[in-house]
């Protein structure tokens, strides 16, 4: 995920609805899991020492405040490479072999990985924790809670709520408006061709962008009915989605160049590209990538499927949860619901990182209300601000590395003029199905 990337930007986030109760490869709460924090989250006794892991660069200043403040809780922070760098797997291990940290990041499309093989606490009954609830939106909260009413398995921390970046110099010299329907959106890259550029550059290696456009479109790519999970990575609205981009690859009226290689930065710096439908992490990667551009791009709304509606989409994000096996849940936890609504700790999140929270309560922090001039002195926070209470619900399934990196297969092809994206996602989908059943999960079909 883009967490992996563009930390130094502000991170990434998807509201979606997990429905994961009951489902798990080894059953509920072991290794001193889910059903005991449930139940109960008594205080330790004593000073406690909290080991954390995490790969958002200066976490340790922030949780310097947090440890000068809170002397009977200790954290101590280990900041490694991101979660599909190897740190997942790591986390893995360590579960397994019971020596996992006390607290680790985890992003919102990898939380059911954790949750199916019991490695996350339920912190539900923790101090604290209920009442956060009210400092996000109910997709995201969803997202941490797998759908039930009562557990709660992470503190969503930052978000990536989905808008359009576009070249505002250039379209107004094309006599063009902002697209606010995707068939607008097709329009104008037919204009935009015979002017001698692109519209945007297709993701093919991305394939969790093109998950938020589905979602968007209200797709569904997992369901979970208690014990068995349905993969369906070729309903109706990845139909729609995936035969409308692959009519724009056809007609080649936009680029394919890898995302965020130099060639894909200068396709942008120099003007051949004209959009981006990217998360609010996006601003900086911009920013950093063409900066002979400054002052001329601008934020709008994602394109609409059906005029007059306002639905969004989120790509990527992240939380921090409690590991199965932590002897301290409830410090944990109490750490966790400062780190990730206080106003102390976002604003230092922001500092420090960059990061653009997933609490509410971070929503007027003053370099989130502020004009940028890279973008013309536009207020974007505040169009991303409403794209995130937007966001249309989706839910992950527990083998999202593997899928993403199946469809990224077909998606780099159909690229090249080899099959489809459609075609992709048959392929995925398959490949989905024998990886669910390879590691017994139960799974329709």
């Amino acid at each position: 995920m883009k967490t992996t990337k563009f930390l130094s930007v502000a991170a990434v986030a998807v509201a979606a609805t997990v429905a994961l109760a009951g489902c798990s490869a080894g059953g509920s709460g072991s290794g001193g899991g889910s059903d005991t924090a449930a139940a109960s989250c008594k205080p330790s006794s004593g000073k406690v020492t909290l080991d954390f892991t995490t790969w958002v660069p200066n976490m340790d200043k922030v949780v310097a405040i947090w440890n000068k403040e809170n002397p009977d809780i200790q954290v101590k922070v280990s900041i490694v490479a991101s979660g599909n760098s190897g740190t997942y797997q790591n986390f893995f291990n360590q579960l397994k072999a019971k020596q996992a940290p006390d607290i680790g990041q985890v992003e919102y499309d990898s939380l059911p990985a954790f949750r199916v093989q019991d490695g996350l606490e339920d912190i539900g009954a923790c101090a604290g924790v209920a009442d956060a609830k009210k400092d996000f939106s109910e997709g995201l909260w969803n997202q941490v809670t797998f759908g039930d009413s009562k557990s709660v398995y992470a503190i969503p921390q930052d978000s990536g709520p989905m808008a359009l970046y576009y070249r505002k110099d250039l379209f107004e010299k094309a006599g063009l408006s902002v697209p606010k329907t995707w068939d607008e959106y097709a329009q104008d890259a037919v204009k935009i061709k015979a002017l001698g550029g692109n519209i945007t550059n297709f993701a093919k290696g991305d394939v969790n962008q093109f998950a938020g456009l589905v979602s968007q479109a209200g797709g569904q790519w997992f369901s979970n009915s208690g014990s068995d999970w349905t993969v369906n990575l070729t309903d109706g609205a990845s139909k729609k989605v995936a035969n409308y981009w692959q009519d724009l690859i056809d007609k080649k009226l936009v680029n394919t160049l890898p995302s965020f290689s130099d060639q894909w930065n200068s396709a942008y710096d120099k003007g051949q590209d004209w959009t981006w439908v990217s998360a609010v992490w996006g601003a900086n990667t911009i920013s950093s990538g063409a900066p002979s551009t400054s002052g001329k791009w601008a934020v709008a709304p994602m394109p609409q499927w059906t005029s007059g509606e306002t639905k969004s989409a989120a790509w990527g994000g992240s939380s921090n949860v409690v590991f199965s096996g932590s002897k301290h849940p409830a410090e944990a936890s109490k750490f966790l619901v400062w780190l990730n609504t206080s106003k102390e700790a976002l604003a230092a999140l922001n500092k420090q990182a960059n990061l653009y929270p997933a609490s509410t309560t971070g929503a007027d922090l003053p370099a989130l209300t502020e004009g940028l001039p890279f973008y013309g002195d536009q207020k974007i926070y505040e169009e991303f601000a409403t794209a995130a209470e937007n966001i249309q619900p989706f839910t992950w399934g527990p083998t999202m590395t593997q899928t993403y990196s199946d469809i990224s297969d077909g998606f780099g092809q159909a690229a090249s003029g080899q099959g489809t994206l459609l075609e992709a996602l048959e392929s995925g989908q398959s490949k989905t199905v024998a990886a669910l059943k390879a590691q017994s999960i139960p799974v329709k079909g």
